[in-house]
């Protein structure tokens, strides 16, 4: 994330990681001043059979290294949260994604492209006049539903799609709603009846494509829970 993330995002990012450190700091100070006071006098006294210096640490892990391992931990657990079941994907080629439409009086004009894939558009979706349309989603490749399977129930519903999230080819398919293989779409999970920590119903939530729709003539795709 802090290598991706741009301008405010970015320095809000920073910031919330910097309070993290300050308070990880902070605890590890108290652990080590608590171990500091817990200390008596009669343990400076030298036994018979001491331990020496170096090895002390060998006999129990500190509570700072325990206090940094759980830290790490959580922040893994967050990481494997949103872990996708298809983490790869082909590239496809513009020849593969387009076809290239000619238009105008002796076919002279070459700028239209029409999409090959399987594509989204919302409810309220006009057509541009052909004049100026750039990208043509043919009708008879447009979903409107998908076959998403929860991976805890073992069981599939058809929802209907809300919006294309994520395509992972190019960020200018994600614009256009174009849905390939690994593309991560926001599902309609009312239904389910899905309930979150808050008590409130859940309305929305990501899938992943696992299938190639423009083959399979649907879309099946894999809950993100």
């Amino acid at each position: 994330m802090a290598t991706k993330l741009r301008g405010i995002k970015a320095k809000l990012f920073s910031k919330k990681r910097h309070a993290e450190k300050v308070q990880m700091q902070k605890q590890i100070r108290e652990h080590e001043q608590k171990n500091k006071e817990e200390r008596t006098p009669s343990e400076d006294i030298v036994h018979g059979g001491a331990v020496p210096s170096y090895l002390m640490d060998r006999e129990g892990v500190s509570h700072a290294k325990i206090l940094s391992n759980t830290l790490k931990q959580k922040r893994k657990e967050k990481a494997g949260k949103w872990a996708v079941p298809v983490p790869k994907v082909r590239a496809l080629n513009e020849d593969e994604m387009f076809k290239i439409v000619r238009s105008g009086k002796r076919k002279r004009q070459m700028y239209k492209r029409m999409i090959n894939k399987v594509s989204y558009v919302g409810e309220d979706f006009t057509r541009k006049p052909p004049k100026f349309e750039r990208f043509i989603r043919p009708m008879a490749l447009r979903f409107t539903k998908a076959n998403v399977t929860h991976p805890e129930l073992k069981a599939t519903f058809q929802l209907p799609i809300l919006g294309v999230k994520k395509n992972p080819q190019s960020y200018m398919y994600t614009t256009l709603g174009v849905i390939t293989k690994g593309t991560v779409l926001e599902v309609n999970v009312s239904d389910l009846g899905l309930v979150a920590p808050n008590g409130k119903v859940v309305w929305g939530k990501y899938a992943q494509v696992t299938n190639n729709p423009e083959n399979d003539g649907c879309i099946n795709a894999v809950l993100l829970v």
